[in-house]
């Protein structure tokens, strides 16, 4: 294999990895915004005990999502086959 091909592929796992942290971030921080927002969401999800644990949900997916994001990016830039399988 080229290593033309094998630094583009490096770049690609790096991109992939890029949107897979922003986007646990992203749900991460939705998910701190409903459970803990007096003003806006706090109606709904008091009423039903089942959103305020969707939304603690929200965070350790987002929590999760964004570590394996980060750890993905530190193993595509490396070249760290662990850190990949990880």
């Amino acid at each position: 294999v080229s290593m033309g091909i094998l630094s583009c592929m490096k770049y690609l796992m790096f991109i992939f990895n890029v949107l897979v942290f922003a986007g646990g971030t992203c749900l991460a921080g939705m998910g701190v915004w409903v459970a803990v927002d007096p003003a806006g969401f706090q109606d709904i999800v008091a009423a039903r005990a089942v959103l305020r644990a969707g939304a603690w949900l929200l965070v350790a997916v987002g929590i999760a999502l964004s570590l394996l994001g980060f750890l993905g990016c530190c193993g595509a830039l490396r070249r760290s086959r662990p850190l990949l399988l990880l």
